[in-house]
């Protein structure tokens, strides 16, 4: 008798979020290498802990049956009246099922939960997708930061502008 094992991404886990740790480092910077050309290293993130950004990780839920992968994540500096999304990502492997709103919800409440009445990120003008999340959630553009992003191309100098969105929160 052979038994039938359901394909783990076949299902719709349960999540739950919970705030960066060092440990989470490791399996975030996987994440943004895969994700991007330029990602951000464990330096990167670790500086940020550091400085003690709001930094959340949002895992599937296994109800305490050890370590549950990380499915994305995002970083937010507030200052004064106004929050940073300064990284927002979902992992390759769990994209286009609603993760990345679900994400730049915690944001927003993290953001609100500093006091700030606004939130403000930059997005590559080629992240399509990204633009189009953003906006159905309510961003909309202020500005353009020229030459923000480096692009990978033959010629390292070349970079990409920055759109700079604003939400009122």
């Amino acid at each position: 008798m052979s038994a039938q094992i359901e394909h783990p991404m076949s299902w719709q886990p349960e999540t739950r979020f919970a705030p960066m740790c060092v440990e989470d480092i490791e399996a975030i910077s996987a994440i943004e290498a895969r994700l991007y050309t330029f990602p951000w290293t464990a330096g990167n993130f670790r500086d940020s802990l550091t400085a003690g950004y709001s930094a959340w990780v949002l895992r599937e839920d296994w109800s305490g049956l050890g370590t549950a992968p990380v499915m994305g994540y995002f970083l937010l500096m507030a200052a004064v009246d106004e929050a940073h999304l300064l990284n927002i990502s979902v992992a390759s492997e769990y994209q286009g099922r609603g993760l990345g709103l679900a994400l730049l919800h915690k944001a927003t409440e993290t953001a609100r939960a500093h006091r700030a009445r606004s939130m403000i990120l930059e997005v590559r003008p080629s992240n399509q997708r990204a633009i189009e999340v953003y906006e159905r959630y309510g961003f909309r553009l202020i500005g353009r930061r020229v030459g923000y992003y480096p692009i990978s191309t033959e010629n390292r100098t070349d970079r990409e502008d920055a759109l700079v969105m604003h939400l009122d929160l």
